[in-house]
């Protein structure tokens, strides 16, 4: 039977639903330890994150509500778990987040949900609590609504008018993989065509493209490979101009202290006991990095390197894979590179790069210390290097 809080104060729901919300990855989780998804000193529901636009703040992140009539294998809020199930009304909502900004505790509002009966009710809830915000109380700030997974368009056009941004989980590359995971959601109808809806409306040039769009995908849940997540990724911001795409490790999780967590009970079919847990993680990072070579280093889907499994290599890093794969565009002349060159060199970030073309503005840089302190970085790009 399902534990339920008779009569929870709202201290005591957004104890539950804030939590429920960490394994919502789409606006707090990044490729450096500092975009890193922890928890705030005052509260579960207070989320340093990394933004779409690439920024960092401070949200205030929660489920309206963790019941769900959703069948997601992977997700400890399915409606076959036993947790304690509770819901936060909209003047609860508005009241405690208003509370928080108005002392200058938190940027803006990341609201999510599970599935309240239907798709559309749930985006009604969402969508009025963002109304009430933008309209009766005059709140012009940050606001990331969760577009619910089978939203009809009138629902999602309405959420992005109200929205900073938005982000509907794609969740698995491919129909094929969603469906070992849900009987219940259907790959093309419910995500893409969504996905694709929200494009149209945030793209350049059109009403709402102030509003940042971004996505996420369970790792490891589904038996997909890297290969078949980076040829979405690179559709995504390739053809969608998706914001951020972000990652979260599948894991089997069992920790007394929360009605919240992952059950301790694994479906068969999703079963990865042979799989080390340290390497589900490497996984995720790697990804994370293969993410930042697409939107920031000018790298392409046929660029990214994967292992006879289809997977990416977890002891080298995507960039020193394509290097090693790629020894005739090495070495690179340091004064005379352009900055996509010097990009694509194992060891050289954009802060390095800019500080090489900056130097060679007025001096030719003839080692490594000339660039700056030596560093397990600068020495591993010292051998990809002429001067």
């Amino acid at each position: 039977m399902t534990a339920v809080i008779s009569v929870p104060d709202t201290r005591q729901k957004l104890e539950i639903l804030s939590a429920d919300a960490q394994y919502d990855l789409a606006c707090a989780c990044g490729s450096s330890d500092n975009e890193h998804r922890r928890r705030g000193p005052q509260g579960k529901w207070i989320y340093p994150v990394t933004l779409p636009n690439g920024g960092t703040s401070i949200l205030f992140k929660t489920l309206v509500s963790n019941v769900c009539s959703n069948d997601c294998k992977y997700c400890p809020l399915r409606a076959d778990q036993d947790v304690r199930r509770c819901t936060l009304n909209e003047e609860e909502t508005v009241n405690t987040f208003l509370d928080y900004y108005k002392r200058g505790e938190v940027f803006g509002l990341f609201l999510s949900s599970g599935v309240l009966g239907t798709p559309d009710a749930t985006m009604e809830r969402l969508n009025r609590i963002a109304k009430i915000l933008r309209y009766r109380r005059g709140f012009r700030g940050y606001i990331h609504l969760k577009v619910i997974p089978g939203a009809s368009a009138n629902a999602i056009e309405e959420a992005v008018k109200l929205s900073s941004a938005v982000s509907l989980n794609i969740e698995t590359p491919g129909a094929k993989h969603l469906a070992k995971l849900s009987d219940k959601k259907r790959f093309i109808e419910d995500i893409v065509e969504p996905i694709k809806l929200i494009s149209r409306l945030t793209g350049r040039g059109n009403k709402y493209e102030r509003v940042k769009q971004t996505t996420q995908f369970i790792v490891g849940a589904a038996d997909e490979t890297d290969s078949e997540i980076v040829k979405y990724m690179w559709g995504l911001y390739d053809r969608l101009n998706l914001r951020r795409i972000y990652f979260s490790a599948y894991q089997k999780i069992d920790n007394a202290d929360s009605g919240n967590l992952f059950s301790s009970h694994e479906p068969q079919a999703l079963s990865h006991e042979s799989q080390a847990t340290s390497d589900v993680f490497v996984r995720e990072h790697r990804l994370y990095q293969v993410d930042f070579l697409l939107r920031r280093y000018g790298f392409s889907e046929s660029d990214i390197v994967f292992d006879e499994t289809g997977n990416l290599p977890l002891d080298t890093d995507p960039k020193e894979s394509w290097a090693k794969r790629n020894p005739q565009y090495f070495p690179v002349d340091v004064n005379k590179a352009s900055r996509n060159e010097l990009l694509r060199v194992p060891g050289l970030g954009q802060i390095t790069v800019d500080r090489i073309l900056e130097h060679r503005k007025t001096a030719r840089i003839t080692t490594i210390s000339d660039v700056g302190k030596t560093t397990s970085r600068l020495n591993k790009a010292n051998s990809y290097l002429a001067f």
